[in-house]
């Protein structure tokens, strides 16, 4: 058996016991339900309207044709047992952070973000203009998806914290919640890190569970309530410089698409994009103005700290190297990253730094 077949195998055997809480999909009339499962909490803000943004697109601009049926995280299946539902053939779609299934393969791992990796504007370069979206088909194969990006956040906040860090010592026996890759960085420094649904991240911070976490940015962590609990926050971070949102369809439900409707499919996803992106930007600056008036201290990381986590983030990106399709994943997104920032710092950066010098 090759590795593929392996992979898949392995897939599909993980998402029986999922597989047997989903009805198959529903006709009627010559239309289509497709049920669209989420690892959002229903309401979590901007991520769960991505996912409605995406499904409720593709049911008007099919007129009706193809209906999306989404169920958020809980409702039908728990968050990160979508990937499961849907490579089984029972679930049609998830919507969600291609990151939560790292264990399936470390390439998904960039479809979201990397630690010290792509902004939201070169990650888009790389999917739509360089080789990501052909790793991402490449990845679907394996595993039975069609994939495309379907949501940014943008940058992240770097966290909440009952206390403030001073340096890398600081992450000693932390519990914190973070998944990805950066998760795994910020372990390397002794944090004790969870990954947790966004729908249950309050309450593992309020009982103590957790003692700090980070989410996405100051309006969607303003909407969860974080500073209720904690007044310490971070507003840049490593873990996800621009985070890339998920929509996959089982490859042959895909397949037995028309072609009009796949091109639907694949439309929505990129207007939810850039819409969702839109949306984050253009909460998140009132949001921490609210957030200081409120007594909220915002910080950012000292230098010893960048520099720590730069360390255990090159040890973790390295500790996958060796399968093949991930490490040519990293060199074609490296090369792209690099290409990609040359110009936008020489450009747009240095653009807002004499726009904020001389404009004040």
């Amino acid at each position: 058996m090759d590795r593929r077949s392996f992979l898949k195998n392995s897939a599909l055997a993980g998402g029986t016991a999922a597989a047997t809480t989903l009805a198959a999909p529903a006709y009627a009339q010559g239309n289509r339900t497709l049920t669209l499962v989420t690892t959002w909490g229903r309401g979590l803000a901007g991520v769960h309207d991505a996912a409605q943004r995406t499904a409720d697109k593709i049911t008007a601009m099919s007129d009706g044709a193809l209906t999306i049926d989404l169920k958020a995280a809980g409702e039908l299946v728990g968050a990160f047992e979508v990937f499961d539902a849907v490579t089984s053939g029972q679930a049609d779609m998830y919507h969600g952070a291609d990151y939560y299934f790292g264990g399936q393969h470390p390439g998904f791992n960039f479809f979201t973000a990397v630690p010290f990796g792509m902004t939201t504007q070169e990650l888009a370069n790389w999917y739509y203009h360089g080789d990501g979206r052909g790793f991402h088909d490449e990845l679907g194969e394996i595993f039975g998806l069609k994939s495309f990006l379907a949501g940014s956040t943008g940058a992240q906040a770097g966290g909440w914290f009952a206390k403030e860090i001073n340096g890398p010592e600081d992450f000693q026996g932390l519990k914190f919640r973070m998944p990805g890759l950066g998760g795994e960085a910020l372990g390397k420094l002794g944090a004790s890190v969870q990954n947790l649904p966004g729908s249950e991240v309050y309450q593992a911070l309020a009982s103590g569970a957790i003692d700090g976490t980070e989410w996405i940015g100051p309006w969607a962590d303003e909407k969860a309530g974080f500073q209720e609990i904690t007044k310490f926050y971070y507003t840049a971070g490593m873990h996800e410089p621009g985070s890339g949102l998920s929509l996959a369809t089982n490859l042959d439900v895909w397949e037995s698409l028309s072609t009009a409707h796949q091109s639907i499919i694949e439309s929505a996803a990129g207007e939810t994009m850039y819409w969702n992106l839109s949306q984050f930007m253009s909460e998140n600056g009132a949001a921490l103005q609210r957030l200081q008036a409120g007594g909220v201290k915002v910080l950012e990381f000292p230098d010893s700290v960048w520099d720590a986590l730069g360390v255990a983030a090159t040890d973790t990106m390295n500790q996958y190297a060796g399968d093949d399709l991930y490490d040519r994943i990293r060199a074609s997104y490296n090369a792209s990253m690099a290409a990609s920032s040359g110009w936008i710092t020489q450009s747009e950066g240095a653009y807002r730094a004499q726009r904020d010098r001389v404009m004040g």
